[in-house]
């Protein structure tokens, strides 16, 4: 969605090599979380997955990441089970957010501050969370509204 309206999008991952989503989808790893300078970017998005307790939730870099995109300014987004993410961080305190809808993801967000929204797709600012990918299309038009105004 995002390259469809001109985003150029860069993947990074917790580790180099193959990133391969819940749902099979492979893509190559441009650099990893540690090594991704968040001046180079106009976003941070984080895709979440059954994965993301286990492996983004306590991820120093990553929480260091959207901390700095956040503080300048840039759109951070997360779907599924990465919004917690955004919550550790600190960056959801007194915002709407919404996430995948197990007991332990809705106690993260709130823990962290935000707002609990059962909504499928949550934008409060320059914030943007979903809740799986259900919402995925309409995640990515949020997204890419955010990041290029007047997108479908």
């Amino acid at each position: 969605m995002l390259e469809a309206q001109g985003v150029r999008v860069t993947v990074a991952s917790t580790r180099p090599g193959v990133a391969t989503g819940m749902r099979g989808a492979r893509v190559a790893v441009a650099c990893t979380v540690r090594q991704a300078d968040p001046a180079r970017y106009d976003a941070v998005a984080l895709a979440g997955g059954s994965g993301a307790p286990a492996h983004l939730w306590d991820s120093a870099p990553l929480a260091s990441l959207v901390r700095a995109a956040h503080r300048a300014g840039k759109p951070v987004a997360a779907i599924c089970l990465a919004p917690p993410v955004l919550a550790r961080a600190g960056v959801l305190a007194g915002r709407r957010a919404t996430t995948f809808p197990t007991d332990r993801a809705i106690a993260e967000l709130r823990r962290g501050g935000a707002v609990y929204v059962r909504d499928p797709v949550v934008r409060d600012g320059t914030i943007v969370t979903a809740s799986g990918p259900e919402a995925a299309a309409a995640f990515g038009a949020a997204l890419a509204r955010l990041l290029k105004p007047g997108a479908p």
